[in-house]
């Protein structure tokens, strides 16, 4: 039997720490060297972390990554390794594998498809690899890819595996959406069958600001079958054996690569472009796996909605830790956005690391400071409380009062319920700056885009843990949460009551907003998949209603452009994902 052990490391680095990074490497090194791993992989710019942007154009930060991938190097001896880095030569900056074995640097593969779209800018920065090398470890014969590269059915995998590739090893970089997890699965799965080979798959994890990487990393059989499977949002060294021997065989009953002589025929002609390193340490073979050495775990996969939970849950611990807090503070409504993402902090900082601060007006209920109150009490976080009437009867005062009447007497509205909600923000960032607690916004995506939110009042912050999250997911999460420990940590009547800014005498959001439940979904359509209003009224919504929307979501683009950054769950964030102009005149008719 020619079995290989494969250690796939989710690792979660910190971009732009490449000391730091290569430390983490050689100690994950040390446990694969353990756990008798053959092949190592680690996922995609895993040494200089991802996405670096703009670094990618600083020479010295390209001469750093390259010194430190010499130091692992150096520390390969009886171990194969892929290893994620931005390499450069004398005319562009590649996005790199480096193979890696006995010391030895034995080749490189560059990355073929850069994307540009959505929340990445990969042409912006890398050039494009031409060469899908076929990697021959004394028979043991692998292709290897970088994260892009294996979508296409036609892209370099296939290649590699009509040129004899039996293991295709693919690094990845690919950042967590909702759904994103099965499809991802089903893909790979056809990857792995249709070339009648083992797909390897090896992950990211972490938070990188707006960007959460699930890790989720994936072995798959020849036949399509899931052999190994990391668990999501959290590191994990996820070791399993794969016998070679088994594709040999299932390729010599599967007649579909005989069809494809002319295209081997072709990409043989072009000879560097499918080019064999050969002469290489055969890849140690595992005769009997161990079970008590090796656990080829097949972790759960996540409910749809923990998996979002646990998705900003690990965006925010991430944000925190990786730019130098430790706690963070947020004003709390007794509404159901902060007490989310109050319960979120929570969970990823630990209770003695966030602050609650109640902000009462003339217009807060009882019943909301109860509410807020009993959820600290439930979180077990710090818990202050400070009035805005005296500040907010001044500004009433000094814009209504002599010697200039500056509002000249006119009737009670917008201007003065968002004095409350900027004196608001004025007192948490006075508490950020005085004790250095990042303050996080508590808005969600369904405000966001109607610009149902106050510049310089609720929206300020350093981090909007909930910013890509719809209302009625809100209520979801929010009972979900419910459900994980003995008691409730959301009071059920923060889930229950109508939702209300609490600005101005018995307000509540549906008297500026439809319902959530429609509004969500006309968000859906018009944000997500740019249906225009015509389309969106055709699936059965009132015009004037669909055009009132259209028009709320296309004057805020201002306001969204100064949020704080937030964590991306869905398919299209605003921001990277949705990029529109301010100024901007179309229209979509109804």
């Amino acid at each position: 039997m020619r079995t290989i052990r494969l250690a796939l490391v989710q690792m979660n680095p910190i971009v732009g720490d490449i000391p730091g990074n290569t430390t983490r490497i050689l100690d994950w090194l040390a446990q694969a060297r353990s756990a008798g791993a053959d092949l190592v992989l680690f996922p995609e710019m895993v040494l200089s972390g991802y996405p670096p942007e703009d670094l990618l154009l600083k020479p010295d930060f390209l001469t750093a990554n390259a010194r430190a991938l010499a130091d692992i190097q150096a520390q390969t001896n009886g171990l194969s390794v892929v290893l994620g880095y931005p390499a450069a030569n004398d005319y562009d900056v590649y996005n790199t594998a480096a193979i890696l074995q006995d010391g030895e640097l034995v080749g490189l593969y560059q990355k073929h498809y850069l994307p540009n779209y959505g929340v990445f800018d990969e042409n912006r920065y890398f050039g494009a690899g031409k060469s899908s090398p076929v990697f021959d470890f004394g028979g043991d014969r692998v292709g290897v890819s970088i994260c892009e590269d294996i979508w296409y059915a036609g892209g370099p995998p296939q290649w590699q595996a009509l040129h004899g590739a039996e293991l295709l090893v693919n690094i990845s970089a690919s950042p967590f959406a909702q759904g994103k997890g099965d499809e991802r699965e089903r893909m790979m799965a056809t990857r792995a069958n249709d070339n009648v080979g083992i797909v390897a798959y090896c992950n990211l994890v972490g938070g990188q600001d707006e960007l959460v990487f699930d890790g989720h990393s994936l072995v798959y059989g020849p036949e399509g079958e899931l052999l190994g499977r990391g668990p999501a949002f959290e590191e994990a060294l996820i070791v399993v054996d794969v016998d070679l021997d088994d594709v040999f065989r299932r390729r010599l009953h599967d007649p579909r690569s005989r069809q494809h002589r002319e295209l081997v025929a072709k990409l043989t002609e072009a000879g560097e472009r499918t080019p064999r390193i050969s002469g290489l340490r055969p890849l140690h073979h595992v005769d009997e796996p161990d079970p008590e050495n090796v656990t080829q775990a097949i972790a759960p996969k996540p409910d749809p909605v923990a998996e979002v939970y646990q998705a900003l849950v690990l965006g925010t611990r991430d944000y925190v830790h990786k730019n130098g807090f430790e706690t963070v503070l947020m004003g709390l409504s007794g509404g159901i956005d902060s007490a989310l993402t109050a319960a979120i902090a929570t969970d990823a900082l630990g209770p003695d690391h966030v602050v609650g601060v109640s902000m009462p007006s003339r217009y807060s209920s009882d019943h909301s400071q109860d509410d807020a109150r009993q959820l600290a009490e439930n979180l077990g976080i710090k818990y202050l409380t400070v009035p805005i009437e005296q500040p907010f009867a001044a500004m009433l005062e000094t814009l209504n009062g002599p010697p200039d009447t500056v509002f000249a007497g006119a009737e009670f509205g917008v201007a003065e319920e968002n004095i409350q909600a900027r004196l608001r923000g004025l007192i948490l960032m006075s508490l950020s700056n005085k004790f250095g607690w990042l303050l996080l916004s508590t808005g969600n995506k369904s405000e966001s885009a109607v610009g149902y939110a106050t510049l310089y009042g609720d929206m300020a912050g350093g981090f909007a843990v909930i910013k890509d999250v719809p209302k009625e997911l809100v209520w979801e999460l929010a009972r979900w949460r419910n459900t994980q420990g003995e008691k409730e940590a959301i009071p059920a009547n923060s889930i229950t009551k109508p939702p209300s800014a609490e600005l101005r005498p018995d307000q509540f959001d549906t008297d500026s907003l439809p319902a959530y439940d429609i509004l969500d979904k006309i968000l859906e359509m018009y944000v997500e998949d740019d249906m225009s209003g015509a389309e969106i009224v055709e699936a059965g919504y009132d015009a004037s209603l669909v055009e009132r929307v259209m028009r709320m979501v296309d004057r805020n683009e201002y306001k969204r452009r100064q949020a704080a950054p937030g964590i991306k769950i869905t398919a299209r964030a605003f921001g990277k994902d949705r990029r529109l102009p301010i100024t901007n005149w179309f229209r979509s008719s109804v």
